[in-house]
């Protein structure tokens, strides 16, 4: 199998890069079946992205050189070929978000992890929520709010007390972001293909930006969140280490 390398700019990931090279071949991403990334979460969100963008549609077998790497296979330079070989597939879906600006700018990035509303000063955010063109709450007042697909349930959504979603789940989850008004509403889990539109209110007292994993467009009017059901890229895991399994298991920790 013609393997790509992707490589992290640490000094970890590059210790592994040059382990790796003494050991295997690799070949340019055009002429690869498979690509090795080396590095940690963020990194291989960022190549994600990357990919995304230049349409390329290569399977991603990651191997932490980071810190959690919750989406990386464990590090190892010993028998790659069979490893890749050995994967089990599974596929990102995307969302999108399209963020409107006050300036009137509008900003469309896609987010394989999720969205956030976060607030930009000491003042609480005041965010009307509409679900498929129906508004379900008012007003929320929080430091934000977020929407995470099952594969970033795990990540920013996990710490803030929203709910795990299985991974084979046609889910998203809602989740608020210390709500101070309604105090108990803390989110709700929608179907996958619901569209979910944010309006802020006091957009210019109470200033807000939007986030779709590492891209952040600050000052936002009107958010819209939507799957995007077009495009999915493929990461890669061994079987032992497959990424249903540990979200699963997520639940149950203590």
């Amino acid at each position: 199998m013609r393997a790509a390398l992707a490589v992290s700019d640490t000094p970890l990931a590059r210790e592994a890069e040059a382990e790796l090279r003494a050991l295997h071949a690799f070949v340019p991403v055009a002429e690869a079946e498979v690509i090795v990334a080396l590095g940690g979460d963020g990194y291989l969100l960022a190549l994600l992205h990357r990919l995304l963008d230049g349409g390329v549609e290569v399977p991603v077998f990651g191997m932490n050189r980071g810190t959690v790497g919750f989406l990386m296979n464990h590090w190892s330079p010993e028998r790659l070929p069979e490893r890749l070989a050995a994967a089990r597939g599974f596929q990102l879906r995307p969302l999108t978000m399209t963020a409107t600006t006050q300036a009137g700018t509008t900003q469309v990035s896609p987010a394989f992890n999720e969205v956030s509303l976060l607030r930009e000063t000491r003042q609480a955010a005041r965010i009307e929520i509409a679900i498929d063109g129906k508004v379900r709450m008012a007003e929320l007042a929080a430091d934000g709010v977020l929407v995470a697909t099952p594969a970033g349930s795990t990540a920013y959504n996990l710490s803030v007390n929203g709910p795990i979603l299985p991974l084979e789940s046609d889910l998203l989850a809602l989740t608020a972001i210390s709500p101070f008004r309604p105090r108990r509403w803390h989110g709700a889990l929608i179907p996958n293909r619901s569209v979910v539109e944010f309006r802020i209110l006091e957009a210019e007292r109470r200033p807000v930006s939007a986030v779709a994993d590492q891209l952040e467009v600050r000052d936002v009017t009107h958010v819209r969140v939507a799957t995007d059901f077009e495009r999915a890229l493929e990461l890669l895991f061994d079987p032992e280490y497959a990424l249903d399994d540990r979200i699963f298991a997520e639940q149950f920790m203590t």
